[in-house]
């Protein structure tokens, strides 16, 4: 049904390219906890945090690979940048910002594959990081002053959910599959339902507790330069779980109203959560990791991007993931685990049907309806979890994906290391 959108995929495939470690802040609802803390300052956080849990020194590292989608602080441009300073990382290794919209966070670890198969960097930090909350309230007509009764202040969250190409929102994208594809409300709940539980179950376990890196009031200095830091409201001595996360009964779900016309199938509960969080990986080549006798996570077998029609943006993972198959020679029964970002219940449902699925192998630790959407945080999430799961239950291959707004698709595939 969407094979074109394998017929210009971007792919790349590598060799001897690593994933060492993952690790992300808890992910905080909007407005809450974490609101007053700047995407810079997140992704600060947990790259010194990935640098104590791996033992890797900041100093090896060749590359910053930073991903932000909205800039959410007047300091914005230098982000990338700032991570690597405030993280140790020398002064005189560069740093790049990257942007695939919701595949952002997947875009910092294809490029440091890139830069390694280049023979540009032996060490890569990759972060991801946003800050929906401090979302601007925004103007872009007023540089040469006002007239009378044109003034343009709006929210930049909700205009930026709007794809003005095919004049869509991104949750009207999720009712255009649900009807293509006759996923009703009730299906719809069921699956999100099942995503609080699964994620539920697996702070209960442990397992979610163990890719986290809680944040308590901190602060960084650099030498000569300013000092930077994060403080959490009075009150909270420190932050550790992901707040969104909860349990959540079918009825509860259906008690609530349609979000894109009364007669849709998406609400504020079976959707993406709106989070503010960062997650950062580093990925290195296996002379570094051999020299260092490291430990990694995975092998970086492949990546895949693919554009897919906008009004229908949530369908992307099904040609990413179908490009990055049949580019190594891979049936979908070899994937043992997938992690499909749930950017809305229908869209998820969608791919999961038109890729023929089986549910006990997605998401197994709930996904982004029950944990979040953090923009450009979500890709590295998703793909340290996915390593992380194979670790855990044993399997070979692990694809993680999403969707991006604008009609996008991207994919990672994964070999669990020995």
């Amino acid at each position: 049904m969407f094979e074109s959108s394998e017929k210009h995929a971007l792919i790349g495939t590598y060799h001897d390219v690593w994933l060492v470690d993952g690790v992300r802040t808890p992910f905080a609802d909007y407005m809450s906890v974490l609101s007053a803390v700047s995407a810079t300052d997140l992704g600060i956080h947990v790259a010194r945090a990935l640098f104590e849990r791996t033992g890797v020194p900041a100093a090896d590292v060749g590359s910053v690979v930073a991903g932000n989608v909205a800039q959410s602080s007047f300091d914005a441009f230098y982000l990338p940048r700032q991570i690597g300073l405030y993280a140790d990382v020398p002064l005189s290794v560069p740093a790049i910002l990257v942007h695939r919209l919701c595949g952002t966070g997947f875009e910092t670890i294809l490029t440091a594959a890139d830069q390694i198969m280049l023979g540009k960097t032996r060490l890569a930090l990759c972060v991801g990081t946003e800050s929906m909350s401090r979302n601007p309230v925004a103007a872009y007509s007023h540089r040469s002053g006002f007239k009378m009764g044109q003034t343009e202040f709006k929210d930049f969250l909700w205009e930026a959910t709007l794809d003005t190409t095919s004049n869509t929102r991104m949750g009207e994208t999720a009712e255009n599959l649900a009807r293509r594809f006759g996923i009703g409300r009730s299906e719809v709940d069921r699956f999100a339902e099942q995503s609080f539980s699964r994620a539920v179950q697996g702070w209960e376990s442990g397992f979610l507790a163990g890719e986290v890196a809680p944040i308590t009031t901190q602060s960084w200095n650099l030498g000569e330069y300013q000092p930077r830091g994060v403080k959490l409201p009075r009150g909270v001595p420190r932050f550790d779980r992901d707040e969104h996360v909860k349990p959540s009964s079918f009825d509860v779900l259906q008690s609530l109203r349609p979000a894109f016309g009364k007669d849709g199938v998406q609400t504020g509960g079976n959707s993406s959560a709106i989070v503010d969080g960062a997650a950062a990986v580093l990925v290195a080549s296996g002379a570094y990791v051999r020299a260092h006798g490291l430990r990694p996570l995975a092998r970086v077998v492949g990546g895949a991007s693919v554009g897919v029609p906008p009004e229908i943006m949530g369908i992307g993972p099904v040609g990413a993931i179908r490009a990055l198959l049949k580019a190594n020679r891979l049936d979908r029964s070899a994937i043992d685990r997938f992690e499909i970002n749930e950017a809305f219940g229908a869209q998820y449902l969608a791919v999961e049907k038109e890729l023929e699925l089986e549910r006990e192998r997605v998401n197994v630790h709930g996904g982004a309806i029950a944990i979040g959407h953090p923009l450009a945080a979500s890709g590295v999430r998703l793909t340290t979890t996915v390593a992380r799961e194979m670790q855990r239950s044993g399997g070979q291959f692990g694809i993680s994906s999403a969707c991006a707004g604008g009609g996008q698709g991207v994919a990672i595939l994964l070999e669990r290391a020995a």
